[in-house]
């Protein structure tokens, strides 16, 4: 955008805004307002989409103690920016990429021989980074706890399996629930017990919210 445009915001990041609502007020050339409208439209739609996304999950589990995750499932190129609108909607972040966390999924344990072999050896490599490992079974579980992963991602469990899951771990590490997770069903998988919920619509689903400029010479 022109640099000469001057901006000035009528309402904070994570500020809720009903229909009608003025968000900003824009003044510079007709000619660079237009040029820009589209661009600056898609990014603010999608963000403040995936702000809004955010609230609605997170109001979905108030009072459970549970906290909402996005996921690395984001607009490609717009991860930092779907990152913070999911912050501002309420949810927390999990890793950003591949740098800030490991997480153990099926494909590495099957490569590494079984979760201890996996778990060992990305211990090896970065020892100072927060280790999570995805598991699909109860027993898969109980290696996991074994193997001493810092979190452990239960992966399309069902909440009877979810419970006993809540149990089998109790307190020892922090866990995650991931897969079938939507606005009908994340209360309830909520009430469990579990720490976590991630949530790949949160920044991959979502529906734009809709916004538009107008011009008004002067």
């Amino acid at each position: 955008m022109d640099p000469a445009v001057r901006i000035a915001w009528q309402l904070r990041d994570g500020e809720r805004a009903a229909p009608g609502t003025v968000i900003c007020r824009l003044a510079g050339h007709a000619r660079s307002l237009v040029s820009a409208e589209r661009s600056a439209l898609n990014f603010l739609q999608l963000l403040s989409a995936t702000a809004t996304a955010t609230a609605s999950y997170v109001a979905a589990v108030a009072g459970t103690g549970t906290r909402v995750l996005d996921t690395r499932k984001t607009v490609p190129g717009l991860r930092l920016a779907q990152k913070y609108a999911v912050r501002c909607g309420g949810g927390h972040n999990h890793r950003i990429g591949l740098y800030d966390a490991i997480l153990v999924k099926e494909n590495h344990i099957i490569a590494a021989g079984g979760i201890a072999p996996a778990v060992a050896a990305a211990r090896r490599l970065h020892p100072d980074l927060l280790l999570e490992v995805e598991v699909e079974n109860l027993d898969e579980l109980r290696q996991a706890l074994a193997a001493g992963a810092d979190r452990i991602m239960l992966d399309n469990f069902d909440v009877p399996l979810m419970r006993e899951a809540v149990q089998l771990a109790a307190g020892r590490v922090p866990l995650e629930v991931s897969g079938n997770v939507d606005l009908g069903t994340i209360g309830e998988y909520a009430r469990t017990g579990v720490d976590y919920i991630s949530v790949g619509a949160l920044t991959k689903h979502v529906r734009a919210v809709d916004l538009s400029l107008r011009l008004r010479l002067g």
